[in-house]
């Protein structure tokens, strides 16, 4: 059994796909397989139930996975501190969605290049909240930014950095735009422009909508903040987006903030890592960073 044959299946076990794996991993698919069949053959039982086109841990996988996380986090601890230099190395994983990798990490980022120039990098991002903490739980990530409502969480350590307020958006010469308060009532038939299924803020919009019985028209839904954004100054629809994400837009007239006189619409900028994870140098320089320049 080979660390590298378990940093591969860590991968396949995080992506549930051997296509996405080798991606991630910018193997060949071909090798991935071959180093999944390699390690089944070793342990004499299979780890994943390939059902079609999609794919699941079996028990002994999940077994496999609690033990090849501890071993691969002692192989990172081991390559940092045996070789005894006071200088950061290794790798860091990081995860975010896009508004935060675009409008919070760039200063952080700048920092920590500076400080820690031997650490490699390695970026998840574009997901949804809900699989971003499943990857730190499952150890496929050694630290994420979130964009969520406040949660504690047996599993994980929070850190609640930054209220994050939301503003509901429409091009600047939307009839609603006119109004002096804009109600859940008012968005009834309206096309909505919407992030992808399982977005905290998205989830906080459509409860509001829900709950005042209001039936919106057409729904149309993309995975990028910048696609959404074109589509409203473009006059398609309405949308909702963290004010970090439109400030400059808003400020500059390409768009306008409806005045939303429904409840608060606001998240949270988070900071999680496990809580069995081992702090290495490189991650308590990055978490000291990210605490000072994100914080209310």
């Amino acid at each position: 059994m080979e660390l590298k044959q378990l940093k591969t299946f860590r991968a396949v076990a995080a992506e549930l796909s051997f296509t996405r794996a080798a991606e991630v991993l910018s193997y060949a698919q071909s090798s991935v397989t071959a180093q999944i069949q390699d390690l089944e053959q070793q342990l004499g039982v299979p780890l994943f139930d390939r059902l079609g086109k999609r794919v699941t841990l079996t028990e002994a996988g999940k077994r496999l996975l609690y033990y090849s996380e501890k071993m691969l986090q002692l192989e990172a601890e081991a390559r940092s501190v045996v070789p005894g230099n006071d200088e950061p190395s290794g790798t860091l994983r990081i995860g975010a969605p896009e508004s935060l990798f675009t409008y919070r990490l760039p200063p952080i980022l700048r920092e920590f290049r500076t400080r820690c120039p031997k650490v490699e990098l390695d970026f998840q991002r574009g997901q949804v909240c809900s699989e971003l903490r499943r990857a730190v739980m499952q150890g496929s990530l050694d630290v994420a930014l979130l964009l969520d409502e406040p949660f504690q969480s047996d599993t994980l350590n929070i850190e609640h950095l930054l209220k994050e307020r939301l503003c509901v958006i429409a091009e600047p010469n939307h009839p609603l735009t006119e109004l002096e308060t804009v109600f859940s009532d008012d968005l009834a038939g309206e096309v909505l422009i919407l992030t992808e299924t399982g977005c905290s803020y998205r989830l906080l919009f459509e409860q509001q909508l829900h709950a005042a019985e209001v039936r919106p028209g057409v729904k149309l839904e993309f995975t990028s903040v910048e696609a959404i954004k074109q589509n409203v100054m473009a006059g398609i629809g309405i949308a909702v987006l963290p004010e970090m994400a439109v400030r400059t837009e808003i400020e500059s007239g390409r768009m306008a903030a409806l005045r939303w006189a429904g409840d608060e619409l606001s998240v949270v900028t988070q900071l999680a890592w496990h809580k069995d994870k081992w702090i290495s140098p490189a991650l308590r320089i990055f978490m000291e960073i990210t605490n000072r320049l994100t914080r209310d």
